[in-house]
Order: C-alpha cells, then structure tokens, then sequence
C-alpha cells in the first residue's frame, strides 16, 4: 500500500522502544494521568465507527476516552438501517456528570442524531472554550431529506462555531459548506475552509479529495487547510475496497493528539499516518466494509510469529490463501 512519502513511526503506549513512564518517576510520585477526550457519538453495534471505534483510537494513541452516548444506531458494516434518538437532557446528564469529577484535555464530536441533541451538546462545549475540539461529519445520506437538512443547519449553527479542526469527506464537506456550489470543478480544501471560517471553525482535515489519475492509479489527497490557503498532508492510493469507521478513526486520533498537547500540524501527520496503517491492516469481520485495525501496532510482527511457529510450517500455497483479504485493499476515507 504504497502512500506519497514513506510512514513516520509512531510512538504508542506499547511500544517497546519507549521506557516506561514509572522508571521515570521518583520513588513515590505517581503517574500523570493520560490525557482525557470527551467523544460524544452514538453506538455503533457493528464496533466499526461511532463510540466504540472512538473508544479504540483514543487509547491506541495512549490517551483516555470519556465516551457519551447521542444516539443508538442500527446498523451492520454495510449500511446504516435506523436510529433510536436520545432524549438532550439524558445526554447532557451523562456529559455533566463526568465532567464534575475528570480533568478535561479535548472533546470529539461525532454524530450527535438530531438537531436538538447538537444544541445540547453545543450548550456543553460552550463552557469549556479552551478545550481543544474536533468535530467530525459523517455521511447522512441514510437519514430523511428534511432529517438532514435539519441536522445540517444545526450542526452549521452550533458546532461549527466552537470547532477548532472540522474533519470530513469532501463531498459530505461541500454539502454542509457550500451547498450551492454550481462550479463545474469541485471546491478547494481552502474554499472550505473559507466557509468554515464564516461559521468560526479555525482549520478543516479534508478527506477523499481526487486527484488527476496517473495510469492505472489513482490518488486521493487528504489536506489539511486554513483560509489562508492548504497546510499539510497526506496522499493515499485509492483502491476499489471500501472501509467504514476510516472518518471516526481520523478524527478520534487527531482529538487524543491535540488533548496531549500536540502541535496541530505534526498530529495531523501522525494522525493520518496511524489511518493508514490502521487501514492497511483492517479486517472484514462480516458481509460488508472493512473495518480498521487500531490496534494494529500490538500485533507481533510478521516475521516473529512465523520464526515461532517453525516447527508447523505451513505450504507456501495454504500461507497465500489464509491471508487477510484486507492486505493492501484501499485508503478509502468516509
């Protein structure tokens, strides 16, 4: 799975290389507890995106997630079929109660189910303005014209203006910014940016941004970009396998690397990178899209465990067939 630049490694919290942060301790002192995100999402019972695919990447990047429940939704890793809305105050008493007692280091908002439940959230975030945020809009094609509409102006109205990195697909991006565009090209990452801008958000992480094809590949950009023009990112070789939960995963890690403190350039690189592997090694555990791997670096690497398991060799026909459909399948991100 080829990408524009070679792979930055990555430091996770089981990393081997890195010493543990008790021998750096004094005799008595105790741990810094990791950074806290607050993901407020709905359920995913597939485990392929909303909170639990929230849950995973915020602890894969070694921070803690605070998850609160928005909405459940029924679904499989192929399509969303319905959704049980929430009533706003049971979602905001989950939200208060944990904020009372945790220290906060970031939010993350994902689908939130109903334009009532986004003004109850907003109302939250409205009183931790210095808490890094970021937002992401997933694909609300399943819902109802009015259903989105609504949800969409709200989202517009009320989260937008607290969003520090707004994180999407570019068609899903230019529907909820520009949704009058009647250019025969697409909009810019930075056009995008500028309409974001209108509405208070400070950057967008523009995914699934096609590129001239060269040959018989094809590209996708994912760019980083403020009004003032594109500041970083990250090319992609797009394949005809598709993913669901790639938009969680992004935006979750990007939110646990701006909670720890990171320079918001340099997680968007490492945030995109740990994407792309988590891709590479996404699974398929159903009839539908492939899920991601988060927990990808936990794995032993390939070569140890067929060192280890030598003495049961297997014919190198049988080892091609029992590979993981999913090697080297596409960077498709929703």
């Amino acid at each position: 799975m080829p990408n524009a630049g070679p792979a930055r490694p990555l430091e996770f919290p089981m990393n081997p290389e890195s010493p543990p942060v008790a021998d750096t301790l004094d005799p008595g002192q105790e741990a810094p507890p990791p950074a806290c995100v607050m993901c407020f999402n709905a359920s995913d019972p597939s485990g392929a995106g909303g909170l639990p695919g929230d849950i995973a990447t915020v602890a894969a990047m070694g921070a803690h997630a605070l998850p609160v429940v928005t909405s459940i939704v029924m679904r499989d890793t192929a399509e969303v079929f319905d959704q049980h809305l929430l009533d706003p105050e049971v979602v905001v008493e989950q939200a208060r109660g944990v904020l009372e007692d945790v220290t906060l280091s970031g939010f993350k908002v994902g689908f939130l189910g109903s334009a009532e439940v986004l003004g109850a959230v907003a109302e939250v975030l409205s009183d931790y303005p210095d808490a890094p945020l970021v937002s992401y809009l997933p694909s609300l094609s399943w819902l109802e014209e009015d259903q989105q509409q609504n949800y969409l102006e709200a989202f517009r109205e009320l989260i937008l203006p607290a969003t520090e990195v707004l994180v999407g697909n570019h068609q899903t991006l230019m529907e909820l910014l520009l949704p009058d565009w009647d250019s025969e090209r697409p909009p810019s990452p930075r056009e995008l940016a500028v309409a974001a801008g209108e509405h208070g958000t400070s950057y967008v992480l523009v995914t699934g941004v096609l590129l001239p094809s060269k040959g018989t590949e094809q590209f996708i950009d994912n760019v980083l970009a403020s009004p003032q023009g594109a500041l970083t990112g990250e090319k992609f070789e797009r394949f005809d396998t598709s993913f669901v939960g790639s938009g969680d995963t992004l935006a979750a890690a990007l939110a646990a690397l701006l909670a720890a403190g990171s320079e918001l350039q340099a997680a968007v690189g490492e945030a995109l990178a740990f994407l792309d592997q988590s891709l590479d090694a996404g699974f398929r555990p159903g009839m539908g899209h492939v899920v991601p791997d988060r927990f990808f670096w936990a794995l032993p690497p390939a070569d140890e465990d067929a060192a280890g398991q030598a003495d049961d060799a297997t014919p190198p026909e049988a080892a091609a067939a029992d590979e993981p459909k999913s090697k080297g399948a596409s960077r498709r991100v929703h």
